[in-house]
């Protein structure tokens, strides 16, 4: 029986996942920052059945390198502000937001979503990071990071906080009965009372318990920190691309972990990131995939792939051999597999920036026909390799236009995924049950 699979559709940047989409000729800047491009990203995928957007965040402008400031565009609004508007223009669609737990605080994450769950008529999610650059760092007093196995034990935390904030509320705690002047029923009030090693917090929450009981949690981050927060917190997995058979022990090891964790495996999601580049033939995709690749400057190319590997190459040519030697300790930032590294190592492998940049670019994306794409998605989901995936589009609105207009209806026509929306919360659609209130009721005033 075919497997049906789940989609959500990833806005990385608003020109897109390539850091210089915005140069694509159908891209429109000028428009960026405005509600109407977003509100045709979250239509067109709404459109194609998806099951939720996501949109990225970071609490930080990336002006390491000057070619950062000079061609990267990467300005955002911020997501659950945006997400609160779109709510008004989409009626069935998830709205995932990307939260860092390192520099917020558990009651205002807990508050914003679950009035964005209630606004939405139960569509929110988050998307849970726990930031990983030190620019971050500097916009909230410190000057690095902390440690990256403590950014995941204050992550734990803060997701287990937020619940017990959500848990404030019996969802009968509000019989609002005009006759008695009864609002709320005090015996349905449980405060948080949370004292951690991160957190202290007391609670309740001014909201009444989200629709969803909980909104969905995503969690991003595939070091072995990361995997377990997932394993333990999260309803599924934002993982990164990986070759096939790499791709299917990431997902049997991480299915175990949630196992082990007394969880059900089925109802944890593994969702990689999918990169289409969509054609109506293969050529039209390579022509597209080629143009990207050439829009990005030399000096982006340079400063990109020295900061990734850790060695500084600033002033070479974009086409300057060079050994690679790492020079500065990248490992706090992230602990997912590098493959810029992984290719420099290889006896065969790249050795100058343009070809480094060029083979990575090129190992991300799946270039063809809206068949070829179809055929790597059920290779990959019958394969136990994913459960579905988070389409990136590499600019915007011209690639997820492109997949809804050609790849959509060959998915659908699989039975891969639905023609029309059901009824019901996000939790329904990804076949996630409703979570209990836990903990035992206590008068909190």
């Amino acid at each position: 029986m075919t497997r049906r699979i789940h989609l959500g559709a990833f806005a990385f940047h608003p020109g897109g996942a390539h850091v210089t989409g915005w140069r694509h000729e159908t891209a429109r800047p000028d428009r960026h920052l405005t509600i109407d491009h977003y509100k045709h990203f979250a239509q067109t995928a709404e459109r194609g059945v998806f099951d939720t957007i996501f949109l990225a965040d970071g609490l930080y402008f990336w002006d390491r390198h000057p070619s950062g400031v000079d061609h990267y565009g990467q300005l955002r609004l911020e997501p659950l502000t945006l997400l609160s508007a779109l709510s008004v223009h989409t009626k069935h669609i998830g709205l995932a937001a990307t939260i860092s737990t390192t520099y917020n605080e558990p009651y205002h994450v807990a508050r914003a979503l679950a009035s964005l769950d209630h606004l939405s008529g139960g569509r929110a999610a988050w998307n849970l990071v726990t930031s990983r650059y030190d620019e971050e760092a500097r916009n909230f007093g410190g000057d690095s990071h902390l440690d990256h196995s403590r950014r995941y034990e204050r992550g734990e935390e803060f997701v287990r906080t937020v619940e017990e904030l959500w848990d404030s509320w019996d969802d009968d705690a509000f019989p609002a009965d005009k006759e008695s002047g009864i609002f709320a029923d005090r015996s349905r009030l449980r405060t948080a009372d949370h004292r951690g090693e991160f957190f202290t917090v007391r609670g309740p929450l001014n909201i009444a318990r989200p629709v969803q009981g909980y909104p969905v949690q995503f969690q991003a981050g595939g070091s072995p920190a990361g995997q377990h927060l997932a394993a333990v917190t999260a309803d599924a997995v934002f993982a990164g691309y990986r070759p096939l058979p790499e791709a299917q022990a990431f997902y049997r090891g991480l299915k175990e972990q949630v196992s082990d964790a007394g969880r059900d495996p089925d109802a944890f999601h593994i969702l990689p990131t999918l990169q289409p580049v969509v054609g109506r033939t293969r050529a039209e995709a390579e022509d597209l995939a080629e143009s990207l690749l050439a829009s990005t400057p030399d000096a982006l190319i340079v400063e990109d792939v020295s900061h990734s590997i850790g060695q500084d190459l600033t002033g070479r040519s974009a086409d300057e051999p060079f050994e690679y030697e790492q020079q500065i300790d990248t490992s706090n930032e992230s602990r997912s597999p590098n493959r810029r590294v992984d290719a420099l190592r290889a006896p065969t492998g790249p050795r100058t920036p343009r070809e480094v940049y060029a083979r990575t670019f090129r190992e991300g994306i799946v270039v063809g026909t809206a068949t070829d794409i179809a055929d790597e998605i059920e290779e990959r989901v019958e394969g136990r390799a994913a459960d579905g995936f988070i389409v990136q589009s590499l600019t915007l609105p011209y690639s997820l236009d492109r997949f809804v207009e050609l790849v959509t209806p060959e998915l659908q026509r699989r039975g891969l995924t639905p023609e029309q929306y059901t009824p019901g919360t996000l939790r329904d659609r990804l076949g996630l049950k409703r979570p209990e209130r836990s903990g035992a009721l206590s008068v909190g005033v």
